[in-house]
């Protein structure tokens, strides 16, 4: 078999509220769209933005990750993408592309901030994100 690799990296910014659902097996999936943006200069020397929106689909995401997917917040995500076709009601072909997330971070201060304000007044205060040690948060760069 040949080696191949589908991993895909973004940094963007939600579009709306993130929204999670479980399954009758009691699975959490958690979705929610990114923009990212590239600049150009075109062909008249004028500086042009264009966005990409981003479908990400998240299995079992913990609570403060979900907490902090909200409309506006910046997010870095990393995972595969994942294509399906299907056929519409009219029976057209259509192309469903998406991001099967394994890793999403956070990366709003403001939101970390209020997150661990909140987290220190309630019960279990000091607890760390699983499989971080707080030294290790804090030498996060963002």
């Amino acid at each position: 078999m040949a080696f191949s690799l589908n991993r895909i990296e973004i940094i963007g910014s939600l579009g709306k509220d993130a929204e999670t659902r479980t399954t009758s097996t009691d699975l959490s999936i958690t979705s929610f769209s990114v923009a990212t943006e590239n600049g150009y200069k075109d062909k008249n020397g004028e500086w042009q933005n264009t966005t990409t929106w981003h479908n990400v689909t998240a299995f079992k995401v913990p609570d403060f990750v979900k907490s902090a997917l909200k409309k506006g917040a910046k997010v870095y995500v990393e995972g595969r993408l994942e294509v399906q076709d299907y056929e519409d009601k009219d029976g057209n072909k259509k192309r469903s592309v998406k991001i099967i997330a394994s890793q999403i971070i956070p990366l709003d201060r403001r939101e970390r901030g209020e997150q661990q304000e909140q987290q220190q007044s309630e019960p279990g205060a000091g607890m760390n994100p699983p499989g971080m040690t707080k030294q290790e948060e804090e030498d996060l760069p963002f």
